[in-house]
């Protein structure tokens, strides 16, 4: 299975959609700072957590939400 999810920084206007296959793993390593990409953010809570058969699918649906429209409907959600 994969993991497309979404977190948010619990102290900046921060937010940031990834794919996994270890979901618990990987917002692990965000919360600790291990992701130099969201280091200076954390730490981060879980807003959306969905599950995907195959990568292809939650990578199309993570560009979705990395676009405009996408990132409007992540707003709506907050």
């Amino acid at each position: 299975m994969i993991y497309l999810y979404v977190i948010k920084s619990t102290k900046h206007k921060f937010r940031y959609v990834g794919i996994t296959n270890n979901i618990d793993e990987r917002i692990g390593r965000h919360n600790a700072g291990r992701n130099s990409s969201t280091k200076p953010y954390a730490p981060f809570t879980l807003v959306l957590k969905e599950v995907y058969d195959n990568y292809e699918s939650a990578r199309q649906r993570e560009k979705f939400l990395k676009s405009g429209v996408g990132r409007q409907l992540l707003n709506s959600l907050e």
